[in-house]
């Protein structure tokens, strides 16, 4: 079925900006008004430490400026997002990021500034103007950095190259989504079916293994012929990551992103030791898959295909919202009334489009509350990504409705936890209403995809990241060749003996966006145990749980993200919580071979 044009789609199933601006001249108003912020922020430069009413009224302007630079970038960014080949759009985009660089710059003083105020000043302007006590823990943020907080000239021309630093990351996104056509895949009797980014993961859940392989072969050897353009923009991303992290006095490219959201080094260490201690189990999912499957060789192609059958019956978007309802009752009538508000008030844009960014995200920075970008396929995963998203949203909600400006935003280490728990109830829910055995299986099929791409997958991933960035810091020179070689042997290691590892699935580093996010991908894996840990809690503890659940969301950015995920009874300080979600993983496998 041919991809629809953006302007084929009902207004009925796409997400409603007016709530943020009510139209593209109301944005450029917006975006006028944002230039006049970095003068205004810029006059402060050399007084923060003249007294306590001086900095709380920097702090308050900048809560201004955050709310403004949100709904300004918001809205052109969710515009641009669902047609990428709209040049209006895309052309707002880049004036808001403009005026973003120009407000950053304009700001850049205000780090080293706060960093010199002695702490002796600084308490006695706490004491002088309690309302500074809200801006407490970003100040706590800017001072424990004072090791990586440069000279203003220093952080002003650093501000300023960020925007030549993002172009990787455009160019991957424009190359991916804008850029790259496929020719189609054909099925077993020669019918031809559309490959796009978007299509690719539908098509490989095909029960035609002919459509699978073709999807699957066309689509690398088009990507392919890219190869190197696609490595060369990897390699501007990790060389900008070692750039600034040398900069800013950082050991290796891994603590400097770590380090802005306070997660500890060993975590990332201690999540690729736990999964390559457990490999043995995905091993022995990969080996069901054959069993199951009931091929001689199993192929990279056959990874997405459902194994039991029921499981690619169609869910319609109706359908898969009511079951997320009926699961989520157990959060309280708030949490079903918001998620509620999301459908009713058109939050959310439902289908795949010509030129509309691939996969789904929650819009957690877009206010007056958060957007979902989804492209739904009607289908079991789909459900599931509905239910992932709304648990974004949910979390960025709570938290926007409950901390300041200062401190509403939580940092990425806990960004998949609210959307995974949903997953996780979702789950429970479904299981618990079918006594039927093909339709259990079938769920915990599901599920244990959802710990094999969550866990499994994520954490190759984020040791294939560190592996570029370790190459990039000893200055080796990120080629095609290099990189293939390095994925190919990662997903041999993960995937185990019973799959063929061949070399069109060693090009499958320059389809992941994820790769110019920053060591994003490992929160995934941990986001995922730490929400079963939660979950199981809810689960079995109910009120209690909820309640502490909910100070969780609530918590925004206002402690460390350990020490956040403890209120809802979680240490992810420790590598227990991903070995005990893959031991959940290991007992879902006994049942399921009991019910097949």
């Amino acid at each position: 079925m041919a991809v629809p044009k953006r302007s084929e789609i009902p207004a009925e199933f796409t997400w409603d900006l007016s709530a943020i601006f009510e139209n593209d001249e109301a944005w450029e108003a917006g975006l006028k008004e944002l230039g006049t912020f970095p003068p205004r922020l810029a006059a402060f430069a050399g007084h923060l430490a003249d007294s306590a009413e001086t900095l709380l009224a920097f702090s308050r302007l900048g809560d201004e400026t955050e709310l403004l630079a949100g709904r300004v970038y918001g809205y052109a960014s969710l515009s641009a997002d669902v047609d990428l080949a709209d040049s209006r759009h895309q052309a707002m985009l880049g004036k808001a990021r403009s005026v973003m660089i120009d407000v950053y710059r304009a700001a850049a003083f205000s780090s080293p500034e706060i960093m010199a105020i002695p702490q002796e000043k600084l308490d006695a302007f706490l004491a002088e103007k309690p309302e500074l006590t809200e801006y407490q823990r970003s100040l706590y943020q800017i001072r424990r950095k004072a090791a990586h907080i440069l000279s203003p000239e220093c952080e002003m021309l650093l501000a300023g190259a960020q925007e030549i630093a993002n172009a990787p990351d455009r160019i991957g996104s424009t190359l991916r989504n804008t850029e790259l056509r496929f020719p189609d895949a054909l099925d077993g009797e020669g019918k031809p079916h559309t490959l796009t980014n978007g299509t690719l993961v539908p098509l490989l859940e095909s029960a035609d293994r002919t459509l699978r392989r073709d999807a699957y072969e066309k689509y690398y050897d088009r990507l392919g012929e890219f190869r190197n353009t696609v490595a060369a923009t990897l390699e501007g991303q990790f060389k900008k990551l070692k750039y600034f992290a040398t900069a800013r006095h950082y050991e290796n490219t891994l603590a400097a992103s770590l380090d802005n959201t306070e997660v500890p080094v060993a975590v990332y260490h201690n999540l690729i030791e736990a999964v390559h201690g457990n490999l043995d189990k995905m091993y022995r999912y990969v080996a069901l898959r054959k069993k199951l499957l009931g091929v001689d060789e199993l192929h990279m192609y056959d990874v997405y295909r459902p194994i039991i059958e029921g499981s690619d019956k169609k869910i319609l978007f109706d359908e898969a919202k009511a079951n997320v309802l009926d699961a989520m009752k157990i959060l309280g009538d708030d949490y079903v009334a918001l998620l509620n508000r999301a459908f009713g008030e058109r939050w959310i844009d439902r289908y795949e489009n010509e030129g509309k960014r691939s996969g789904a995200y929650s819009s957690g920075g877009a206010r007056p509350h958060p957007y979902i970008l989804l492209n739904h396929h009607d289908n079991l995963d789909s459900q599931f990504t509905l239910a992932h998203e709304l648990g974004h949203s949910m979390h960025s909600w709570y938290s926007k409705e409950n901390q300041p400006v200062s401190t509403a935003d939580y940092v990425i280490f806990v960004a998949e936890v609210a959307s995974t728990c949903n997953e996780v109830l979702l789950m429970n829910y479904l299981l618990n209403k079918t006594a039927d055995k093909k339709e259990r299986a079938a769920l915990i099929n599901h599920f244990l995809d959802q710990f094999k791409g969550t866990i499994y997958r994520q954490t190759m991933f984020a040791e294939f990241e560190l592996m570029m960035g370790q190459m990039a810091e000893k200055g080796e020179t990120l080629t095609a060749d290099a990189l293939c070689e390095k994925y190919k042997a990662l997903n041999a290691l993960y995937f185990g003996p019973d799959m063929v590892t061949d070399d069109k699935i060693a090009l499958e580093w320059a389809r992941i966006p994820h790769f110019f996010y920053n060591y994003y991908v490992f929160q995934y894996a941990t986001g995922f145990s730490a929400a079963v840990a939660i979950a199981k809690r809810i689960l079995k503890e109910g009120a209690p749980a909820v309640a502490d659940y909910k100070r969780f969301l609530s918590g925004g950015s206002s402690q460390d993200p350990v020490s956040l995920l403890k209120i809802a009874g979680v240490d992810m300080s420790s590598p227990a919580p991903v070995n005990e979600a893959l031991a959940y993983f290991g007992e879902l496998l006994d049942e399921i071979e009991k019910l097949i």
